[in-house]
């Protein structure tokens, strides 16, 4: 059985952050980062399309969701924007900022970031051994017994809904003073991150949020929904999620893609985590699309007034594309080829309602298969202010395990890079021990 000072469970871009912190914080420590993925990195090279929106240019608590904002913000200032930067170009990755504030590699390369992380890191001395599946890590002594295999978890997770009954089978592959966890949340599960982090958090006693969902999610209108003969269509929206009651909750203006199945773009997205929010406190609850974010709703009127002998699809395009005007017509049930002479004052009312506060029948996300990143997880109240557990001495979270998600934009990638940094910090300083300074 191997033997070491710190074990970081899961590879990717906050475990890969968290090891080589540690590594160059506590030199000669022996650090394991083990991964159940056979080439490691996977949500780093499909990040951005093959480019790696490594973080946005601004980038505060006021971003992301999940745990309290003070606690997100004091990670963020641990290791910022600029920290990032400065980092990666010093790894020999310049970033470029684009007209949406989004950081990219100079490169466009996703690979130059992960290249990035795995050489800063084996530089440091940090042992990269995958695949390796964890199932169980159990406290033994003044530390713990990291076990691998291919079973499942133990009866703690299956009892918690986290996984199946453990194999007995199992035998300890490692030994680590302090273990620091970062094996993901459940978006895209076929990366690796399949929820196998949960269950080993909440096996060691570690305690979740109630709901984990997936955030940055297409959303789903029912089958055979006429917006799906738009797939591929994208205008810019006002999104609102709406209270039963009428109440705006939350809103989100950007790109808005039609899919085959329904709705997606980044505003979508970003809507996506605060309508399911919405859903589960007030299954009323609903989300409206405003397809001309522009004027209000009584210049939209007049405008349709004014038509005189010109089509209703006159009053809509520009800026709405055709295709898009005629099915708000439908949806309205109004003829785009009508006159503005001709139209009911009704029918005005109605389209005008159409165009400025659709509510989009949606029926669900298309789930953890394909979000980009989950919401729930551990919470930050029961971490310390280096990511250790409270209540399991020896344990460190960073990374989507914890309860906190970001907005589409390079955002949680920040996040990863920022608690990654704490929690490798943290269990340096653990190991190296009151009187050996950490250095950074």
């Amino acid at each position: 059985m191997q033997k070491a000072e710190i074990a970081v469970i899961g590879a990717g871009a906050a475990g890969l952050m968290a090891a080589l912190t540690a590594a160059r914080a506590a030199p000669g420590a022996r650090i394991v980062a083990l991964d159940g993925a056979s080439r490691l990195g996977a949500k780093i090279l499909i990040a951005g399309g093959g480019r790696c929106n490594v973080t946005h240019h601004a980038v505060d608590e006021r971003d992301f969701n999940g745990s309290t904002p003070a606690a997100i913000r004091r990670v963020l200032r641990a290791f910022d924007v600029d920290a990032t930067r400065r980092f990666f170009e010093a790894e020999g990755v310049a970033l470029k900022r684009e007209d949406t504030g989004k950081l990219f590699p100079v490169s466009d390369k996703a690979r130059d970031v992960l290249d990035a992380l795995v050489r800063a890191a084996t530089r440091a001395g940090v042992v990269l051994d995958h695949p390796r599946r964890v199932r169980r890590i159990v406290p033994a002594g003044d530390g713990f017994d990291v076990h691998i295999g291919p079973g499942a978890v133990n009866a703690a997770s299956q009892k918690a809904g986290l996984g199946q009954p453990a194999l007995p089978s199992l035998l300890p592959y490692l030994t680590a003073n302090v273990v620091i966890l970062a094996a993901g949340g459940r978006s895209v599960p076929k990366t690796g991150s399949d929820g196998a982090g949960e269950s080993l958090a909440a096996d060691l006693g570690l305690p979740l949020t109630p709901r984990i969902f997936p955030a940055l999610v297409p959303l789903l209108l029912p089958a055979g929904h006429p917006l799906g003969r738009l797939s591929g269509l994208a205008t810019d929206v006002r999104l609102t999620v709406v209270s039963s009651t009428g109440k705006h909750l939350r809103q989100a203006s950007g790109a808005l893609l039609c899919t085959h199945q329904g709705l997606s773009g980044p505003a979508v997205l970003d809507v996506s985590r605060h309508w399911q929010d919405a859903v589960a406190a007030d299954p009323r609850a609903g989300l409206l699309v405003d397809w001309l974010p522009g004027p209000t709703m009584d210049e939209l009127d007049a405008r349709v007034q004014g038509l005189g002998s010109r089509s209703v699809r006159r009053a809509l395009t520009p800026p709405l594309p055709e295709r898009l005007a005629d099915l708000l017509c439908e949806l309205a049930g109004v003829d785009p080829a009508a006159t503005g002479a001709v139209l009911r004052r009704e029918d005005r009312r109605r389209l005008v309602q159409t165009c400025r506060e659709w509510r989009a029948p949606v029926t669900g996300t298309r789930g953890f298969s394909v979000a980009e990143v989950t919401a729930g997880g551990v919470p930050l109240t029961a971490l310390t202010a280096g990511l250790e557990s409270r209540d399991r001495a020896g344990v460190y979270v960073c990374g989507e395990l914890c309860d906190v998600d970001g907005r589409i934009g390079g955002f949680n990638f920040q996040w990863a890079w920022a608690s990654g940094t704490v929690a490798g910090r943290a269990a340096a300083a653990a190991v190296n021990g009151p009187d050996e300074p950490v250095s950074r």
